[in-house]
């Protein structure tokens, strides 16, 4: 059950935003005030922050500062009634992640919470780091090491593996590998996709005709068996 906190200093929003987080199967906590909240978040490290802008204390801005210069990644919503633009440029630079303007609906605000809840929990589970039998992969890093010697992988094949490793041993087809690893604004065919899985198979695997690692996966594209 994910933790929800609510800094809030007007009691009826922020008892209406208990009450729909709980509907929703969230656990809400609250605080009143910006001092009180930034305590709470630092504490209780909640799984995101509903974050009112106008409070006593400290306003939401500086809450929200004070968190990232303490590199504190919760992902924050920031909840106001102001709707200048200058207002939200000033809440995304300090750090908030999103940004709604009261009055909002709540399947608005529900559906933007789920966005960056799902968010987090793709980057908890992204990988950073692959061993392919003698080979270290550091995907963070972009560094590849096999029996303590470095294997040259190009920022391509990098990130092909980061899409294999990501789809967590299900096919990716060509067209995702296009979309993803060379982008719209390019124009290369699907054979260029087996010109890279080649490349990295003759780095990578003992037999590159036979890969124990980067799959062929028949009408669909590849995948990464680990």
């Amino acid at each position: 059950m994910e933790r929800i906190l609510i800094i809030e200093d007007e009691t009826p929003m922020r008892t209406a935003l208990a009450d729909l987080l709980a509907a929703e199967g969230y656990r809400p906590l609250t605080a009143a005030d910006g001092a009180s909240g930034l305590q709470r978040a630092l504490v209780e490290k909640p799984d995101l922050i509903l974050l009112d802008v106008m409070m006593p204390k400290l306003d939401g801005f500086t809450v929200c500062s004070e968190l990232r210069r303490l590199a504190n990644d919760v992902p924050v919503v920031m909840l106001t009634a102001k709707g200048q633009i200058e207002d939200r440029v000033n809440g995304l630079d300090v750090g908030a992640d999103d940004y709604v303007v009261k009055p909002f609906s709540s399947e608005e605000l529900l559906a933007r919470v789920r966005a960056l809840l799902r968010r987090v929990e793709r980057k908890a589970k992204a990988l950073t780091k692959l061993k392919l039998g003698d080979t270290e992969i550091d995907l963070a890093r972009q560094t590849a090491m096999q029996l303590r010697k470095p294997v040259h992988l190009t920022a391509k094949e990098f990130a092909m593996l980061r899409l294999l490793a990501d789809a967590e041993e299900e096919p990716v087809s060509r067209e995702r590998f296009l979309d993803v690893v060379w982008g719209y604004g390019a124009f290369p065919t699907t054979r260029t996709v087996d010109n890279h899985i080649a490349s990295l198979r003759s780095k990578l695997e003992k037999n590159p005709d036979e890969p124990r690692w980067i799959k062929t996966v028949h009408g669909v594209g590849y995948k990464l068996e680990r």
